[in-house]
């Protein structure tokens, strides 16, 4: 099978995303499959995969193929993230790009002194031991592809911080160093590209549960659309940006390029 879609955009015909029940993880399934792609995503909650995969393929043109496929694993589990790579690898029929999207926030609000060893530990596991897993199992499968890539969802918390989100912005932080340290070694002995995407605040059900709101309608920030960060990650996968690795690509409005002098 041939490694990208025949559209003029280089996109990857074999998608595998971690966190793909919601959030940005559906969102780039859902752009993925608008474009022909076949996708198979994975996550932890049982009901929440199963329900996210059938609101897929109803999506999905109907061309008398399966085009939409699940695997329930624990991110940070490497007894399980194996399994669910490889299940999914053999239904598509191999793996062009593979987007890591899981993620957790945490004890968001929790000052130095209040954050227990047990979330900072979960936080880490699943956000960064999490991509490495899913890359590293992945690995085989990349390799076999004539454009293999990765594509890390990060955070524009690897590079700013607030108080209360201590373990989230270290493990974003752990993000932006490992998407350069894959990068670097995947492509030379690979041929596979590793980058990442980090966006401020995204209009997710996570965001809204780390800050407390219902709705971000009257935020005085902007606030980006799960879609906003899906084409972005098609981007970074895309045999047309063949030559970007390593990239931690900052989707915030320019915010951190702002200097903080007060003049």
């Amino acid at each position: 099978m041939e490694s990208e879609l025949d559209s003029g955009l280089g996109l990857p015909r074999r998608v595998v995303i971690t966190g793909g029940s919601s959030g940005i993880g559906l969102a780039t399934a859902r752009l993925f499959l608008s474009h022909g792609a076949n996708v198979g995503i994975i996550g932890r909650d049982s009901g929440r995969l199963h329900a996210a995969a059938t609101e897929l393929a109803q999506q999905a043109p109907q061309d008398g193929q399966d085009r939409v496929f699940e695997a329930q694993a624990d991110v940070g589990n490497d007894d399980e993230i194996g399994p669910a790579i490889d299940a999914l690898a053999g239904q598509l029929g191999g793996i062009d790009a593979v987007i890591t999207a899981a993620g957790i926030e945490g004890e968001m609000g929790a000052a130095v002194p209040e954050v227990t060893a047990p979330s900072f530990r979960e936080v880490l596991g699943v956000n960064v031991v999490g991509s490495f897993l899913a890359i590293q199992q992945a690995l085989p499968h990349l390799h076999e592809s004539a454009h293999g890539s990765a594509v890390i969802v990060g955070s524009d918390s690897g590079f700013v911080s607030v108080p209360g989100m201590l373990a989230y912005n270290a493990a974003k932080g752990a993000l932006v160093q490992l998407t350069r340290a894959l990068a670097v070694e995947l492509f030379e002995t690979h041929g596979v590209r590793v980058n990442s995407v980090c966006p401020s605040i995204v209009d997710t059900p996570m965001a809204r549960r780390g800050l407390g709101v219902e709705s971000f309608e009257d935020e005085p920030y902007p606030v980006q659309d799960p879609a906003d960060i899906a084409w972005s990650v098609a981007y970074l996968t895309s045999s047309r940006s063949r030559a970007i690795n390593g990239v931690n690509l900052l989707s915030d409005f320019g915010y951190t390029g702002k200097s903080s002098f007060p003049a």
